[in-house]
This record gives C-alpha cells, sequence and structure tokens, in this order.
C-alpha cells in the first residue's frame, strides 16, 4: 500500500463510554461518582471521572473501589444497550466517511487523507463530532493529524469531550513533554523498565538512539522509539462486519449423541474465544452449523454485546443448538463461527466476571500460550477429547 507523505488520520473516542450510557438512561447519575461493574464481588469495568479523582482505574476490585470512594454509585453493566449506542455511532461514521476503522466498541480510526482538496479535514471531522453528540446525546473526542498514534494520544489530551488538531511536521513537539505512559503500547511493565533507565518523558525517548532501545527491550524498543519521534505508517484498515473466525468438524461416524454434540461445540466454542482474546477481539455475533446425514445443513445465528467470554459464549451455542436440532436424524457435521468482529481488551467482560473469574481466564490463557491451544479444557469435555476427536483443528479465518 502506497502510502502519501502527508496524511490526515483522525482517532475518535466516546467519553466513559459505559458511564456516558449509563447516564443517558438515567441522568440522576450526571456529575456523581459512577463505577460500571458487576456489584460488590465483581470489578470495576469503567468508571467516571469524578470517581477516578479518589484514584479508581478499570479492573480494579470493586470492594476496593467503594473504600477509595464510599459514596460511589455502582451501576451494572448493561451489554445490550452499550452495543446498540455503539451500533449507531458507526452507522453515522459509515454514512459520512470514506475509510473507517472501528478498533473498539468505543473507538474509531479515520482516514481523510485527500479531503482536504474539497472540503477541509479538519471542518469535515469538527461537523461529524458534532453530529454524533447531537443524535446520541454522547460525549466524544477526537484528535486529527498526520498518523494513528499522534491521533490517539491527542484524543486523550483533548478529553474530556474536545477536540485537538496536530498539524504535519509537529508531532515530535507536541509528544515532547507527556510521560511515555502515554505512548500506546507502554504497559505497567515497560513504564517501570523505561523509568529505570531514567526515562519519564518522551523528549528523553526522542533523544536516545533506536539502537539503545531495541537492545533494551527488542523489536518493541524500535516501535515504541518511533512511535515517540511520531513516526506511525499503519493504515486505517477498513472495517467490515463479515470478518468472522470458524471452526467445523465432519464425523467418521453420524451421530445423535446430543451430549456428546454439545461436549464438541463446547470444545469449539472455547478454542474460537481463545483465538479472539489473544488477537484482542470481541463478537457480536455467533452461528452454529448442522449438517445432517442426508447433506442438509441449517444454521442459525444470534446478535449478542461484544464479548470474548467463554461462558457467555457457550451458553449461547448451546442455545442456538438446541433450537436448531428439531429433526432428531444422523448428524455429520457441526461448526461455530464468530463474527462482527472488532478490536477490543477484556473490559466489555468485566461487567459479569468477578476478579477470581477474570485471573482465571487470564492463566488459562497463559497455559494455552506456553503448551498448546488444546491442552486446556473444561472437564465437560474431557472424555470426548480422550477418544480422539479434536475441534482444534480446521479453524478457520474469513
Amino acid at each position: 500500500m502506497l502510502l502519501t507523505t502527508e496524511r490526515n488520520i483522525v482517532h475518535m473516542d466516546l467519553d466513559c463510554f459505559f458511564v456516558s450510557v449509563s447516564r443517558l438512561l438515567n441522568p440522576k447519575l450526571n456529575g456523581k461518582p459512577v463505577l460500571v461493574g458487576g456489584g460488590e464481588r465483581g470489578v470495576v469495568a469503567a468508571c467516571s471521572y469524578e470517581a477516578r479523582k479518589f484514584g479508581i482505574h478499570s479492573a480494579m476490585p470493586m470492594k476496593q473501589a467503594k473504600r477509595l470512594c464510599p459514596e460511589a454509585i455502582i451501576v451494572r453493566g448493561d451489554y445490550d444497550e452499550y452495543t446498540k449506542y455503539s451500533d449507531i455511532v458507526t452507522e453515522i461514521i459509515s454514512e459520512k466517511v470514506p475509510v473507517y476503522e472501528k478498533s473498539s466498541i468505543d473507538e474509531f480510526y479515520i482516514d481523510l487523507t485527500g479531503m482536504d482538496k474539497f472540503f477541509g479535514s479538519y471542518k469535515f471531522i469538527l461537523e461529524l463530532w458534532e453530529k454524533i453528540k447531537k443524535n446520541t446525546g454522547l460525549p466524544l473526542s477526537f484528535g486529527l493529524s498526520p498518523n494513528k498514534t499522534v491521533s490517539k494520544i491527542a484524543t486523550d489530551e483533548a478529553k474530556p469531550c474536545g477536540q485537538m488538531k496536530i498539524n504535519f511536521g509537529a508531532e515530535k513537539l507536541f509528544l515532547a513533554p507527556l510521560t511515555v505512559s502515554k505512548i500506546p503500547g507502554v504497559g505497567e511493565k515497560t513504564y517501570h523498565l523505561l523509568r529505570s533507565m531514567g526515562v519519564q518523558y518522551i523528549n528523553t525517548l526522542q533523544q536516545m538512539p533506536v539502537e539503545l532501545m531495541e537492545r533494551a527491550l527488542g523489536e518493541n524498543g524500535t516501535t515504541i522509539w518511533k512511535k515517540a519521534n511520531g513516526i506511525d505508517n499503519s493504515p486505517v484498515e477498513p472495517y467490515d462486519e463479515r470478518k468472522s473466525i470458524s471452526t467445523e468438524e465432519t464425523f467418521d461416524s453420524d451421530t445423535t449423541d446430543v451430549q456428546q454434540l454439545k461436549f464438541i461445540l463446547i470444545k469449539m466454542t472455547e478454542k474460537l474465544c481463545y483465538q479472539l482474546r489473544d488477537e484482542v477481539k470481541l463478537t457480536s455475533c455467533v452461528t452454529v452449523k448442522i449438517r445432517y446425514s442426508d447433506f442438509d445443513t441449517h444454521t442459525m445465528q444470534s446478535r449478542i454485546a461484544y464479548t470474548s467470554s467463554d461462558h457467555v459464549l457457550i451458553a449461547r451455542v448451546k442455545e442456538l443448538f438446541d433450537k436448531l436440532f428439531q429433526r432428531r436424524m444422523l448428524i455429520r457435521l457441526v461448526g461455530v463461527r464468530f463474527s462482527h468482529l472488532v478490536r477490543g481488551g477484556y473490559q466489555i467482560n468485566l461487567f459479569e466476571d468477578s476478579e477470581s473469574v477474570i485471573k482465571l481466564y487470564q492463566a488459562m490463557d497463559r497455559m494455552r500460550r506456553r503448551y498448546g491451544s488444546d491442552k486446556v479444557l473444561r472437564a465437560a469435555g474431557v472424555g470426548f477429547s480422550m477418544r480422539g476427536f479434536n475441534p482444534f483443528n480446521g479453524i478457520r479465518k474469513v
């Protein structure tokens, strides 16, 4: 892909999205410290700016958050409402812009390169920003610059409900006074390593030889150094709801053993969920496929709120299978597909999960990365796995 010297890339982020939607549904929450999550035994999925002043942050145990801010109001997450508002914003953007990337449920990148010749990129995105606020009632911020990294950082600096434009050639100057924790991809461990090297501000990184960063952090060190210097040629990847991952299995012998079929579907779903989390993606559409012995094939799909949680998706897969399997004929093939994928971390799953469940998923995924994706299975499916069935063959990505 040929990249022009000067691009116009927008990063747009819905401010405190889960809190903002909750406030639309209940205006009494406006101006108050709000925690969105799964209740006293869960963790914080999102928190309002008023709550952040007390040191509260996402993924913090709810009990700890309440100790820091006893007056905080806990609101349970509403998958359906978040998905609905995300879809509304997506539709508005898709109608107005030539190329956009939906990087998560509440974040978008927009490529307006070349539009200055006709409309003016800043004027255009300002009008779109106003339209989204007016049509949804949601606050959002955006950053406009020559690349994705600088635009994302500019958005963070513009919050809440603000906008910022960084002109071509001014990227390094804009980044220099900010702390290195502002760089996308610099997590807690990397931040502490950089601080141990005497690096606190991006300006210091800009002056360091790239070779030094590479020796300290490997390939990631080079990437961070480039971002610190405002260098990012990554393209805006057009959003396509048809992107999916799927797996299916044709049996050696046709079967009507419902218990066996469900165990197989569970293991298929586990594998796909792990793949979603490994690629930092979420799905909002589940499809189950059945092919009978006479080759008659049926599928059924269901839209859900964005997730990558095993227990959520397994329940939906089993529900779809129960609705599909009505003929009581021999089955020769079953399959599962996740579609309408977007990039997004585990935050969306925090609404229903306790801290222990989240840690369990993280531990299971670490074991899968180390020993192989088929080495960690639910006890329900182990018996059938021992008989030689491997649901992890045939994973397909569309």
